[in-house]
């Protein structure tokens, strides 16, 4: 049997649900993979209504704009990786070591997840790395907060801060903390990839590097940790 993973969203991100039609799903899987190939500015309906083999209409009939689209496929990442955070964190005792499989899960490439045939997880990773970003960095940040547009993002934060918490209940800064990882993460791999000065991992490309340093940034900051 096969086992499916649905995520729920936030009705405010489409018109119509795109789970829950062929034609939805597919609007999703030829965005992620558009998006990946020619970047976020390059990307329109139209090329996704030529791709896909339908209309502009009905793409705008699943999502008012583009940007909506880029919040929902940000949005549907993280709440993917708080299951995936949960679930292989789960039964793991020491702090420390729950600690440490967060940030292998936020610094490494995840592995398609099969439950999820319409999502090529590892391609959205890449896409959340160097356009993740555009989706709050914008004028209208306040207002789509209001509408909890991003609240999969604060969850996974908040989850993260707990596990600092319980490495150091004492430590001040454990959203703070949560959100420089995930933001570290993703800024280490693009600018090993694209500006390789900018980093000490631009030789050898290795993602456990990243990994190892942020750690040792991370464990830094907790010294009743070890």
């Amino acid at each position: 049997m096969k086992i499916q993973l649905q995520i729920k969203m936030n009705d405010k991100l489409f018109l119509r649900d795109p789970e829950q039609s062929d034609l939805g799903k597919k609007i999703i899987l030829h965005s992620i993979q558009l998006i990946h190939l020619n970047g976020f500015e390059a990307f329109t309906f139209k090329k996704l209504a030529e791709a896909i083999g339908t209309t502009e209409a009905g793409i705008y009939r699943y999502f008012e704009n583009k940007h909506l689209l880029l919040i929902y496929l940000t949005a549907w990442y993280w709440s993917w990786l708080e299951y995936q955070v949960t679930f292989q964190t789960n039964n793991i005792k020491d702090p420390v070591v729950k600690l440490k499989m967060v940030i292998k899960l936020l610094a490494t490439t995840l592995k398609e997840d099969i439950r999820t045939n319409y999502v090529d997880e590892s391609i959205l990773h890449q896409i959340i790395i160097t356009e993740g970003s555009k989706a709050y960095l914008t004028k209208r940040v306040s207002e789509n907060n209001k509408d909890h547009l991003f609240k999969p993002y604060k969850d996974l934060c908040a989850v993260i801060g707990n596990m600092i918490l319980e490495c150091n209940p004492r430590y001040k800064y454990p959203r703070s903390l949560a959100t420089t990882i995930i933001e570290m993460a993703h800024f280490q791999n693009f600018f090993m990839n694209n500006l390789p000065s900018l980093t000490d991992f631009g030789k050898n490309k290795d993602e456990a590097e990243i990994v190892r340093f942020l750690e040792d940034l991370v464990f830094s900051s907790l010294p009743l940790a070890h």
